[in-house]
């Protein structure tokens, strides 16, 4: 079968004229063919960041069939434009490590739909401070990586048990960590280090439900909307940069059983949307939020 030679051109950089011209033209000269092509410029309104976005698809000819060469190709409107742009050629899946604590249903719905070819990736590794899922894992063919942190551990503890999913990290060439309902909170080394490459899933319910059970909480207040957002992870609790969301309908004929089921539901159907997203280069940082082209 032979090499795929499509690729995906991200960039961004301060809005200005003839940004579009430049990246396609230069293109058309190299003799690529451009399948798709998004773009938004964040100019309106008194929160804008006055930046420009775009994510091209297309196909390269074979004499420039490889990322590196592509990003020397932009090297002078790079420059010209002061932008940031990447080049990700489409024949190389993307790397994912999954954690998870004791809550099983994010873990159990990414894995089914890597194995049965809904999630381009590979996943060399799963990492949780329980075993619980250790025959989940194995029976995927995946290694587990157990790495327990006793209850009330102190902040050298659970900075040495991140160290180890660092190590991990590094030796399994991970592109991105997705938090499949792992319940730790991350210490600000940790998310420094994982900028930009993990993302978190948590019911939409926080602030205002915090705590144990808050899809009980939400029942005991007769919450009408269920609901779970994904988001990148930053050293601010569950106020990262947005990627997704979404809300299913709930009445009082629900137990707090059903609430919990629904808002797991939901969870799972989020984390998967965001995780595909960013994993297919659709998802470009803008500040404190995103521009996810679909």
């Amino acid at each position: 079968m032979p090499m795929s030679r499509e690729f995906v051109l991200t960039l961004s950089c301060q809005d200005a004229k003839g940004i579009v011209h430049a990246v396609s033209g230069l293109l058309y000269q190299a003799g690529c063919n451009i399948i798709d092509s998004q773009q938004f410029g964040d100019v309106l309104g008194e929160d804008a960041t006055g930046l420009f976005f775009m994510r091209v698809h297309f196909d390269a000819p074979e004499h420039l069939a490889d990322a590196p060469t592509l990003e020397r190709l932009f090297g002078h409107v790079r420059q010209q434009f002061a932008m940031r742009l990447q080049v990700h050629g489409l024949q190389r899946r993307p790397r994912l490590m999954l954690m998870v604590s004791r809550y099983g249903h994010c873990l159990n719905d990414l894995l089914f739909r890597w194995k049965s070819g809904q999630l381009a990736v590979d996943i060399p590794a799963i990492v949780s401070n329980h075993p619980d899922f250790a025959d989940l894992a194995a029976s995927y063919g995946i290694a587990f990586h157990h790495l327990p942190l006793a209850t009330g551990s102190g902040a050298a503890a659970k900075r040495e048990q991140e160290q180890q999913v660092e190590a991990l990290f590094a030796r399994h060439q991970i592109d991105l960590v997705v938090l499949a309902r792992y319940m730790q909170i991350l210490s600000p080394e940790f998310c420094d280090f994982l900028q930009g490459r993990a993302i978190n899933i948590h019911h939409s319910f926080l602030p205002s439900f915090k705590g144990a059970k808050p899809y009980f909480q939400a029942h005991d207040r007769g919450v009408k909307l269920i609901g779970a957002t994904a988001h990148y992870v930053t050293p601010d609790l569950d106020e990262g940069p947005i990627i997704e969301q979404d809300v299913e309908r709930v009445d009082h004929t629900l137990s707090p059983e059903d609430y919990t089921a629904v808002g797991r539901d939901v969870e799972c159907v989020v984390l998967a949307r965001a995780v595909r997203w960013h994993v297919e280069h659709r998802v470009l940082l803008n500040g404190r939020k995103t521009v996810v082209f679909r």
